[in-house]
């Protein structure tokens, strides 16, 4: 009751989604994002990704939420940490998960196949007599998991015939 001293107090939380690649989940990344206030305006903070975050994970960034009233400190922004889409894998915790598609001869004969990691090629043997729907696994190709350990790469087999080969038709004798 009375005096007019203006109460300061602390600034509300904020929250908010980043979108991070499967290639920054590996390395971890630094990122930096503009973060427009109600107030108006904005202004450029760095985002520490840490390597191996999983999704639905939260970041914390301390002092980067709404501002303390009466000079109160500023609230914290928590990002909710959400993975882009890959264009040819699936994160399934530390596990990175693809489709391989081999013809039906690869299959039974057996093959030595090569398919795109995050770090590279990745090099897998297909044994004699594999079939439909079997994983083959490429250890320690993964992302970063507990402990240091690396998940792996996981191929679902597939298999798909070729598309049939069409003839050329000869070309028609000339009109006379």
């Amino acid at each position: 009751p009375g005096g007019g001293a203006a109460r300061s107090g602390r600034g509300r939380d904020s929250e908010a989604d980043l979108l991070v690649t499967l290639e920054e989940v590996l390395r971890g990344a630094e990122r930096s994002v503009t973060l427009r206030r109600r107030e108006g305006g904005g202004r450029p903070v760095t985002i520490r990704i840490p390597a191996g975050v999983r999704e639905g994970q939260r970041l914390r960034v301390r002092g980067e939420g709404a501002s303390g009233a009466g000079g109160g400190e500023s609230g914290d922004l928590f990002l909710y940490v959400r993975f882009e889409r890959h264009p040819f894998f699936q994160a399934h915790g530390a596990d990175l998960l693809c489709t391989l598609d081999l013809a039906p001869w690869e299959a039974v004969l057996g093959a030595s196949v090569t398919l795109p990691g995050l770090e590279g090629r990745v090099r897998l043997t297909v044994p004699p007599g594999t079939t439909e729907a079997e994983e083959l696994v490429a250890r320690g190709t993964g992302l970063p998991g507990a402990h240091g350990h690396r998940g792996a790469l996981r191929a679902t087999v597939r298999i798909r015939a070729p598309a049939p080969a069409t003839r050329a038709l000869p070309a028609p004798p000339p009109a006379r």
